[in-house]
C-alpha cells in the first residue's frame, strides 16, 4: 500500500535552546511537543499516535505518553535507528494513517549530551555479563575492542572514498561553508560565524582526514511534528505539507564484506522517489543529515544528485548554498552549525524542509518558489552499522 498523499506534516518545532542546564529530558520532549501542537493549531487532546526513540527516557513511548498526559493514543512507535529515526517515524506514521489506525501523530526528539546526556562520539566497547559471556551488540567482541570511535568510523569512510575518487579536504570544506553561510541568519544556530575553506582544512585534524570543522556540534535541545491524516489537514488554518514517498533500509558490515564509499541512501532514496514519483532533478531543497561534511557528500550521491565519485565537485564552489548554488541544503546551518541534539539530527532535518516548503525559512535562505524538497537521515556509522531513512515532501497548493 503506498503513502502517497495520504499524509501530512501539519506541525514542527523545533525547541530554541542549546545548553539546557534547567531542563530534564523528559521536560524537553514535552516541550518539543507543546510547540508543535500550538504550531499546528491542535492539542495533546487530540493525539492518538506517539512516536519516539531511544533518546525517550524511561520507558520511552510508555513513560513519555504518562508525562505528557496523553490520553487518547491507540497507537505508539519506538523504532530505534539512530538519528534517522525521526524520519522513519514520519514513514511509519503515514502507514498507520493510511490503515486507519490513527489521524494525528506525535513524534518528539530531546535530548542533553552538554549536561549530563550521552555525548556522540564515545569510544565503543563491549558490553559484558556476569557469568562472562557478553550482554552487548553481538559485533562487539569483533569490532569495539579496536576502539572504534564515532569520529574514526567516519574518517574511515572519507579516507576510503578520497582513495577510491580523488575527493579532497578542500571540497568537504565546502559543505561546511555551505552550512555556516546559512546558519548566521538563524539567531539560535549555535555557531553563526560565516568560515572559509581554508579556516576547514587549517582547523585542528581530529580522524584524518576529518578536521574539527568537518564535525558536528554538539547540543542539548530537541524537536518535533505532527503526522495527520488528510481529513485533519483539512480543518487546520496551516500550509499544507503532503507526504509524497518514504525509503527505509539498514546497512551493516556483513561479517566484514563492506564497501565504505556507499551508504543505505542507495536504497532508501529510490523507494522513496519511486513512491513519489518524482527524480532528485526536480528537488527544489534537501536536507541532507551533517553529523561531518563526508556523510552529505556521500548521501547526495547516494540519493542520486551525482554520480558516486563526483560528489566533491558538486559541493565544491557554493553549490550547496541557497541563492547561489543549484541545490540549496540545510538552510538553517544544519548539524554542522545549527544543532544537533543528542547526536539525533534527523529531526531536524524533516523541520527545516517544512520551513521551507511553507515559505516560513530566514529570508535570506528561503528558496524561491520552494514546492519539492527531500529529507534525508543517516543513523549509526558510516564506517559500520547504521539506518538510512529518505522523505520526499510536497506543498499542496
Amino acid at each position: 500500500m503506498s503513502i502517497k498523499g495520504k499524509a501530512y506534516v501539519m506541525g514542527a518545532f523545533e525547541h530554541p535552546t542549546r545548553d539546557a542546564p534547567d531542563k530534564t529530558t523528559a521536560q524537553l520532549h514535552a516541550e518539543c511537543a507543546k510547540g508543535a501542537l500550538e504550531d499546528a493549531g491542535l492539542s495533546f487532546a487530540d493525539v492518538d499516535a506517539y512516536f519516539c526513540a531511544g533518546d525517550a527516557p524511561g520507558f520511552g513511548g510508555l513513560s513519555m505518553i504518562d508525562y505528557m498526559g496523553l490520553r487518547n493514543v491507540r497507537h505508539m512507535d519506538s523504532t530505534e535507528t539512530g538519528g534517522s529515526s525521526y524520519l522513519v517515524h514520519v514513514g511509519h506514521a503515514a502507514q498507520a494513517i493510511a490503515a486507519g489506525k490513527c489521524q494525528v501523530a506525535l513524534i518528539t526528539l530531546a535530548g542533553r549530551p552538554r549536561n549530563g546526556g550521552n555525548r556522540p562520539g564515545a569510544s565503543l566497547r563491549p558490553g559484558g555479563g556476569g557469568s562472562g559471556l557478553s550482554d552487548g551488540p553481538p559485533e562487539a567482541g569483533f569490532e569495539h575492542i579496536y576502539g572504534g570511535s564515532t569520529h574514526n568510523t567516519y574518517g574511515m569512510a572519507a579516507m576510503r572514498h578520497m582513495h577510491e575518487f580523488g575527493t579532497t579536504s578542500e571540497q568537504l570544506a565546502w559543505i561546511k561553508v555551505a552550512a555556516s553561510h546559512h546558519a548566521q541568519w538563524n539567531d539560535h544556530a549555535y555557531l553563526k560565524d560565516v568560515v572559509t575553506v581554508e579556516d576547514v582544512v587549517n582547523s585542528r585534524m581530529i580522524s584524518d582526514p576529518l578536521h574539527l570543522l568537518d564535525c558536528c556540534v554538539v547540543t542539548d535541545g530537541g524537536g518535533a511534528v505532527i503526522v495527520t491524516s488528510p481529513e485533519v489537514a483539512r480543518g487546520l488554518d496551516r500550509p499544507r505539507v503532503r507526504l509524497l514517498g518514504a525509503g527505509e533500509a539498514p546497512k551493516g558490515v556483513l561479517g566484514g564484506d563492506i564497501d565504505l564509499t556507499y551508504s543505505g541512501a542507495v536504497w532508501s532514496g529510490p523507494r522513496a522517489f519511486d513512491e513519489a514519483g518524482v527524480t532528485p532533478a526536480d528537488i527544489k531543497y534537501a536536507s541532507i543529515y551533517d553529523s561531518f561534511t563526508i556523510t552529505v557528500l556521500m548521501q547526495l550521491e547516494d540519493l542520486g544528485f551525482c554520480r558516486k565519485g563526483e560528489g566533491g565537485k558538486f559541493v565544491a564552489d557554493g553549490n550547496l548554498i541557497s541563492g547561489i548554488g543549484k541545490l540549496p541544503f540545510n538552510t538553517d546551518g544544519g548539524g554542522l552549525c545549527n544543532n544537533h541534539p543528542t547526536n539525533r539530527g534527523g529531526m531536524t532535518k524533516i523541520i527545516e524542509a517544512v520551513r521551507q516548503l511553507r515559505g516560513e525559512a530566514h529570508p535570506k535562505v528561503q528558496v524561491p518558489n520552494c514546492d519539492l524538497a527531500v529529507a534525508h537521515g543517516t543513523g549509526g556509522s558510516l564506517g559500520i552499522r547504521h539506518g538510512a531513512a529518505t522523505l520526499i515532501l510536497e506543498r499542496e497548493a
